[in-house]
């Protein structure tokens, strides 16, 4: 398992959402967009003491879960246990989607990726619902799940949508794979982790293909009086809403769009919940086009790239590993590895050293007609592999040789 280099509140609701309900005319959307701020700000101080305990939350139990009431409190020690992996369901709702949101997500994983639970290692699944006063948010805060209520007027029970549960928990799988930086593009690959794994987990549980799953998270958190169609949308990043209320989805979909943002919690870590709609669309593009359900092929290539990736992963970085899991998964020139070449291509990011590996391949086959004989297919293709497996090498310890340099 990998040292887990994580240290933050990963929370569902982006903080640009939060401070455009500053704005409402509605006083008691107003208030709750402030505590949900401060709340969450405090969390953040707290992180650091909080992980001291994380270790206590791996020890190994096969994902067995246990959701807790805070009954609008904040301060999780004093929470009421509600349900247990053993007990009866609850008289509370919010209390028996949570565990059946942890229980799907557990199963995903175990089915799909034969990963016990979020450490690979049985770790605990522990969440507490009904946190704070009208908190319009869900989190992952590096050992447990905490869910608000939401305000009642734009935002309802945060346990409602499947793939928010599923996309913070995916926060605890990065953190204990790649451990992916929360800050610039490293910190909007950990969202974009998270908004793929719970979109595919909602796919999973309704037996959907690529062509017919919605690619929206949070579709079910928002109260029928609020006209958006979800927090953020794969298909089309920058669409997930436009109105009055909540402004307009601010996620690019092409490299050309990228925000620049400060690093800090001003600037969201350097806009990790807007440009993750970047590599949102390049799944959602590979995954269309490689058709059938997105959990296998697509999801597969995803995961094993997670796999792979450092704490430094970038844009490019990601990008390459993909192209480069997918030959070795399904093979090279294959049809799923085109499929994630065009998908990088069509953001704006090209595979490093494609073009070169296919110039050779061109080479090899003029040598072999100008010496007056066709080379055998199987050999050209073996020696295409060889420069694929080379070309992983080399990516693999340059991407060692940056992670190392930048912790000195």
């Amino acid at each position: 398992m990998r040292a887990r280099s994580c240290r933050c509140i990963n929370c569902i609701t982006p903080p640009h959402v939060l401070k455009k309900l500053l704005d409402n005319s509605d006083a008691r959307v107003r208030d709750a967009a402030l505590r949900t701020l401060l709340a969450t700000s405090r969390l953040r101080g707290e992180r650091s003491v909080r992980s001291l305990f994380a270790s206590a939350a791996a020890a190994s139990s096969h994902g067995r879960r246990t959701i807790s009431d805070c009954s609008n409190g904040t301060f999780l020690a004093t929470a009421t246990v509600a349900r247990t992996e053993d007990g009866p369901a609850a008289n509370d709702e919010a209390v028996n989607r949570a565990f059946e949101g942890l229980g799907d997500t557990r199963a995903f994983y175990s089915e799909v990726f034969d990963r016990d639970s979020l450490d690979g290692h049985g770790m605990r699944l522990n969440a507490y619902v009904h946190y704070g006063s009208e908190y319009n948010n869900a989190f992952w805060n590096g050992s447990e799940m905490v869910f608000g209520d939401g305000d009642g007027v734009l935002f309802t029970d945060f346990t409602k949508s499947i793939d928010v549960i599923a996309h913070e928990l995916t926060h605890g799988v990065t953190e204990f794979t790649a451990g992916l930086q929360y800050h610039n593009q490293s910190g909007a690959l950990n969202e974009s982790m998270s908004d793929v794994f719970g979109s595919l987990v909602k796919q999973w549980v309704n037996k959907q293909t690529a062509v017919q799953a919605d690619w929206l998270i949070g579709t079910d958190i928002f109260t029928p009086a609020i006209g958006a169609d979800a927090l953020r949308s794969l298909k089309e990043p920058g669409k997930a809403y436009n109105s009055p209320t909540l402004g307009r989805d601010p996620q690019p979909d092409h490299m050309s769009k990228y925000v620049n943002l400060p690093d800090n919690d001003a600037g969201d870590n350097g806009g990790v919940h807007i440009n993750s709609g970047i590599p949102n669309k390049a799944f959602y593009l590979a995954a269309t086009n490689i058709g059938g359900f997105a959990w296998e092929a697509p999801g597969h290539i995803w995961y094993a790239a997670l796999l792979a990736s450092t704490p430094s992963t970038d844009f490019q970085e990601f990008a390459d590993t993909t192209y480069l899991k997918s030959g070795q998964l399904y093979g090279t020139h294959s049809a799923e590895q085109q499929a994630v070449l065009s998908a990088w291509k069509d953001v704006g990011i090209r595979i490093s050293g494609v073009q070169s590996l296919a110039g050779t391949s061109t080479r090899m086959r003029r040598q072999a007609n100008g010496n007056g004989h066709d080379e055998d297919p199987a050999d050209v293709a073996r020696k295409i592999e060889q420069l694929s497996a080379q070309l992983a090498m080399l990516s693999k310890e340059v991407a060692g040789l940056k992670s190392r340099g930048k912790s000195h």
